[in-house]
């Protein structure tokens, strides 16, 4: 079904709301990945654990079975206190929110990006909300985000009501950097990652041939060669209050989404996004993206 929904859906993407409504029967995504050989990552040893149930972690150190290797993931329990989630919580709810996919509503600010004709336009980007300076300012205080500089936000909504959810995708790598930042702000929830398997030519995923990473601390790290990961799930927590940076394999090597079971109440979540290092190395040449940058430093 290709045409937009009311509630905000478009082709494939659909919620409870539509698959009532134009009777869209969707796949149950979680019944498939339960039978797959599944692990569950701890945020204190750095190792993912046989297991579904993502409270697994909370075992440590008493974990059980063989752990795998999970490189990419960098996960800061706490980063945000009780009350800075509950300053962003009275900001987010009064600012206004636009439907999107999948049971989701947003609010976005940054650039317009076209990532099938790659066309990025500054369009009615002209800075941040201002009670969220705070939570960029606090990752300055990480050095896996050592001169991130945020070029777009956008906070997402999933209500359980709503059957929200995120299919399993990998952020464009044309021009959305080397690092994913979630802000998990309120209500606990599972980021679930699958092996990408397909062509480079997805994701545009060949543009990231034209760059590699400056950072020496989230260098691209290759899972085992000798290790088949087909079929296997590995389950990343998602507290609330927590920060989460993808890089590296993380990042380009799997796919992540949220399945929408582990979807329990209104959960809000702030993601970030840089530019990749080809247009930051030629911003002397292009004068739109250092509008844009510039932009970017504006909060109001």
């Amino acid at each position: 079904m290709e045409t937009v929904r009311p509630c905000g859906c478009k082709g494939i993407r659909s919620c409870l709301f539509c698959e009532k409504e134009y009777n869209i029967t969707k796949p149950n995504l979680k019944l498939q990945l339960e039978k797959w050989t599944s692990y569950v990552y701890c945020v204190h040893c750095d190792k993912a654990w046989p297991g579904w149930d993502i409270d697994l972690y909370k075992n440590h150190p008493n974990h059980q079975g063989n752990p795998i290797e999970f490189p990419g993931v960098y996960i800061k329990l706490n980063f945000l206190n009780s009350h800075e989630i509950a300053s962003l919580m009275e900001a987010l709810n009064n600012i206004p929110w636009e439907a999107s996919q999948s049971g989701r509503r947003k609010q976005n600010f940054g650039p317009k990006c076209n990532f099938k004709k790659k066309k990025l336009r500054l369009g009615s980007f002209n800075g941040f909300p201002h009670p969220t300076q705070f939570v960029q300012q606090k990752f300055l205080e990480e050095p896996v985000l050592k001169d991130f500089q945020t070029v777009e936000q956008c906070t997402l909504e999933y209500d359980p009501l709503r059957g929200a959810s995120i299919d399993p995708h990998i952020d464009d790598c044309w021009i959305w950097g080397e690092r994913i930042v979630t802000v998990n702000v309120k209500a606990d929830s599972v980021l679930t990652m699958t092996p990408y398997l397909g062509p480079d030519t997805k994701y545009n995923l060949e543009s990231v041939a034209e760059y590699s990473t400056s950072h020496d601390n989230v260098k691209f790290v290759e899972m085992n060669e000798n290790k088949d990961i087909h079929n296997i799930t590995v389950r990343l927590p998602m507290p609330e209050g927590s920060l989460m940076v993808l890089y590296g394999a993380a990042r380009y090597k799997w796919e992540h989404c949220v399945l929408r079971e582990d979807v329990n109440s209104r959960r809000i979540c702030l993601a970030y996004r840089e530019l990749t290092p080809p247009y930051l190395k030629n911003l002397s040449e292009n004068e739109e993206i250092k509008t844009i940058l510039q932009r970017a430093l504006i909060f109001q």
